[in-house]
């Protein structure tokens, strides 16, 4: 395959929407949309990988579910933020060299850690402000987080996550690494400390799901050492850590969301019976929520927010119904299939198709693992990184001759 050593200021928008999606969304968007337009000018068509049907027909679920909901007006954001996919598209169709694609992964990876180190900060500064106000550190901390270059915690421990795999893909996978292993290890350190400070249950087991993946295919000894790294690390973790660990068995009623997500899971399944089409509508989870919630939840705790259900399975099948969940599963299990498919027809060995692939896997196994937590993909800052990454994979199947 032929490489094209020509960058097109399509080539250079396209990069800097996908870096700039883990620092500011709002730049990423424009970018996106400038990109856009270069690429109508310079290539006359956008090109999509394989995905495109499924997320068509997610698209067309979602539609159908609008037009049943009435409230036209109410879901319009949700039909707004199809653009977002659009990420996906300008990737694949403006990379046109490997080169790129390492240079968007790498772009992303350096934008989350320095979105991660500036979330060490703000603990240092919450630390301080707290102890001066002689409030107790966990109860305060639980419920104003770091977050990075982000507007809330979830959004940056998601984008956490995917820099962070990414980047393990690499060091495990790459030819290069050796080259880079200060660097990639001094980041990877700084991501993970981040991310444990952080706070995030449902993310720090995405992100472990994700690890444990790229150590099996790596070296698969090593995953026997994981209990004793585990425990090790909960026995010299400090209490705000440790506590939010045993929160996951033995939760703090007054603190912990574990009896609001239950509450949440069983409102979606009760609005996915009733709605099993259509669902709710777009938007209308949390206009009819006190309609499905089951009796003895009430009456709803004032500090419990309903806006969503966090979980993206039961959120989309409730608010758009199952032909939605199903177009979702559809689109997660074949970018699965089409990494692990890429990945057999490679030779043995250490090469940038690897990382590449194996990262995309991992990232997507880190999304779903996380999503049954957290409506992840709902957001445009996890969204948007996600189909960079997702797109970077699909792209760099086309150039397995070119760098392999």
């Amino acid at each position: 395959m032929t490489v094209s050593k020509n960058i097109s200021a399509a080539e250079y928008l396209a990069v800097g929407a996908a870096v700039s999606s883990v620092v500011s969304i709002a730049a990423s968007q424009i970018l996106l949309g400038v990109a856009l337009l270069a690429i109508v000018v310079e290539y006359r068509r956008l090109r999509a990988p394989g995905l495109w049907m499924p997320i068509a027909f997610f698209f067309a679920a979602t539609m159908a579910s609008w037009f049943v909901s009435g409230d036209l007006a109410e879901g319009l954001p949700q039909i707004r933020k199809f653009y977002v996919f659009a990420m996906l598209a300008a990737v694949y169709t403006a990379v046109r060299s490997p080169e790129k694609i390492r240079w968007i992964l790498f772009g992303m990876a350096g934008a989350g850690t320095l979105s991660a180190a500036w979330s060490l900060v703000q603990f240092g500064v919450k630390w301080q402000r707290i102890a001066e106000s002689g409030q107790p550190f966990y109860q305060s901390y639980v419920a104003d987080r770091t977050t990075g270059f982000m507007s809330h915690w979830m959004t940056f421990s998601g984008q956490v996550m995917i820099v962070g795999l990414v980047l393990a893909a690499f060091l495990f996978f790459s030819p290069r690494w050796k080259r880079r292993l200060p660097v990639c290890g001094l980041a990877l350190a700084i991501l993970s400390v981040a991310l444990v400070l952080n706070l995030t249950r449902n993310v720090w087991a995405a992100a472990a799901a994700g690890g444990l993946y790229l150590l099996w295919f790596w070296k698969r000894w090593v995953i026997l050492l994981t209990p004793v790294v585990l425990a090790a690390g909960i026995y010299v973790a400090p209490e705000p850590v440790s506590r939010r660990i045993t929160s996951i068995y033995r939760p703090d009623p007054t603190l912990d969301t574990n009896r609001h997500r239950e509450v949440l899971r069983e409102t979606g399944l009760r609005m996915i019976q009733a709605h099993p089409w259509f669902g709710v509508g777009p938007e209308q989870v949390q206009r009819r929520f006190l309609e499905f919630v089951p009796a003895e939840a009430k009456p709803i705790p004032s500090n419990w927010w309903y806006g969503h259900l966090h979980n993206i399975y039961l959120h989309y099948a409730a608010e758009r119904g199952m032909p939605a969940l199903a177009a979702l599963l559809w689109i997660l299990g074949r970018i699965l299939f089409d990494c692990a498919r890429g990945l057999r027809g490679l030779p043995a060995g250490r090469r940038d198709s690897r990382w590449i692939l194996q990262g995309g896997i991992a990232v997507t196994i880190g999304i779903m693992v996380g999503g049954w937590w957290e409506v992840n993909l709902g957001t445009t800052n996890v969204l948007s990184p996600f189909l960079v990454v997702v797109a970077c994979a699909y792209r760099q199947m086309e150039f397995v001759d070119a760098t392999d």
